[in-house]
This record gives structure tokens, sequence and C-alpha cells, in this order.
């Protein structure tokens, strides 16, 4: 059975997962809005990718006899500057997730835990994934500096992106 502060902790985290995926269905409409399907397709991966990770914590939770309570979602940002000012906050919204999941895991170390650390591995390798994905967009779009035939390449690649 999943303890009180364990599950506590981890219904926050299906809050935080949950925003996540509004954020990115946010971002997937500001892309649609601008001709960039590509870029809006792989949002949607994103957004339903992290749908999958808070059901994940929600199944674990009932798993181990305990509650979920879901708590309320912020509205996310709908509007921003740039394609590349998108790609910036992916990337620090993920470092946000990891620094979460490397909390959770640090309280699963210290209420022994162990079930819960050997779920909370799986999303500690995710979020080195879900990093380097985020930088490596930052990285491409300054290389090309916003440039119109070059974000059009770029918006063509991550249209391939396919939901998991």
């Amino acid at each position: 059975m999943i303890n009180k502060t364990m599950q506590d902790a981890m219904n926050e985290q299906i809050a935080k997962e949950f925003y996540s995926s509004y954020l990115y269905l946010s971002m997937a409409a500001y892309f649609e809005d601008r001709n960039l399907s590509g870029f809006a397709r792989w949002m949607r991966a994103q957004e339903a990718e992290e749908r999958g990770h808070a059901m994940k914590f929600y199944d674990f939770i009932l798993e181990r006899g305990g509650k979920v309570t879901l708590k309320a979602i912020a509205a996310p940002k709908t509007e921003w500057k740039s394609s590349l000012e998108v790609a910036e906050e992916v990337a620090a919204h993920e470092a946000g997730i990891t620094a979460s999941i490397n909390a959770l895991y640090e309280l699963a170390l210290k209420e022994k835990d162990y079930p819960s650390q050997l779920m909370l591995q799986w999303f500690i390798t995710e979020q080195v994934e879900e990093e380097k994905n985020a930088a490596e967009i930052v990285a491409n779009l300054k290389l090309i500096e916003e440039r119109g035939t070059a974000v059009l390449m770029l918006d063509h690649r991550l249209g391939k992106r396919i939901a998991e």
C-alpha cells in the first residue's frame, strides 16, 4: 500500500503532467495558427505523451491501494513571439518536470518506498529523452534564426513524429 506522503506527492505530479499536456496542446494551436502543421503535430504527440505520463501515475496510485485526487490545472499561455520562444519554453518546462521527478524519487528514497523508486526510474530515463529532444529543437531553431525556408524544413521533419 502506498503511504499518504507518496500518494499526495504523486497526486501533485499528476496535475503537473496534465498541465504539461495542456501547455503542449496550446502550443500546437499556436503553430496551427501559423500554418506550421509539423510543429503542431510534434506538439500534439508531446501532448499525448504527457497525458500518458499523468495516467501512469494515476494507475500506479490505484494499483498501490491509494486514492487519486485530481487538482485544478491552470490555463496555459497561448501566445509566443516566435517558434524559438516556444521551444525554449518547452526546454525550461521539461527541466522543471525533471526536477519534480527527481524530488519524487528522493521522497521515495526517504520513505523507503521501493515500488515507487522502481516506477520513478522509468520517468527519470524518460526525462533524459524529453530534455534532449527539446534542447535539439532549440539548437536547430537558433541555427536557422527563424529563416522561413529553414523553418519549413524543420516543420516537415517534426511533422514525421508519430504519437506513441
